[in-house]
């Protein structure tokens, strides 16, 4: 049973009728795409296809795991790619592509991509602080650190100073937001700046 996840994927429906859960591994193109990322990226993401969760197209792509998931993790991701479907009505399918893809680089200084996967991954950390608590999020930091200027997203930003400034930013505003106060977070406005 998945109560929690569920009901979130049940307003996820309401809100965006066309969305469907389907299978990476039974597309062509999601089979298509984790071979491309494995080459350009030289290994460095070779689990797109069994480790990820793709929000493309107005759908959610899952790997096999999805099946195991337990209820509150469904629900902390669902959180993650609800956001990536909210952008992706506010964008439209060719400029989030475009922004996703080029902005500055396709690999190694990929703005585009690190601006949209922080709004995503605070909504992560803000889920995950609701379902598990706030040092649950707080030890999420080396793997979503990681993930900026590691090779799973192509090193889209490898500035490890400013992935932890801006996660120290977010948890300060989910602190915030607990204590009643309104605090938005987006992307350190001295992105390119080492974090001091």
């Amino acid at each position: 049973m998945h109560p929690r996840s569920d009901a979130l994927l049940a307003e996820i429906r309401a809100e965006f009728p066309s969305f469907e859960l389907l299978r990476k591994k039974d597309s062509r193109l999601q089979r298509a795409i984790h071979v491309a990322l494995a080459i350009v990226t030289l290994g460095g993401q070779r689990v797109y296809l069994t480790g990820y969760y793709t929000a493309m197209f107005g759908k959610l792509w899952v790997p096999e795991s999805w099946a195991a998931l337990p209820d509150l993790d469904r629900y902390v991701l669902l959180r993650h790619e609800r956001v990536h479907l909210r952008q992706r009505r506010r964008m439209g399918d060719v400029q989030m592509t475009f922004v996703y893809l080029l902005p500055f680089l396709p690999l190694f200084l990929a703005y585009g991509r690190a601006r949209i996967e922080w709004e995503a991954y605070t909504e992560t950390l803000r889920a995950t602080a609701e379902v598990y608590g706030l040092p649950a999020a707080e030890r999420l930091r080396p793997m979503i650190v990681g993930r900026f200027v590691g090779g799973d997203y192509g090193w889209m930003w490898p500035f490890p100073r400013a992935i932890h400034r801006w996660f120290d930013q977010a948890i300060l505003a989910i602190v915030a937001e607990s204590a009643g106060q309104i605090a938005l977070v987006g992307a350190p406005s001295d992105i390119a700046k080492s974090r001091r």
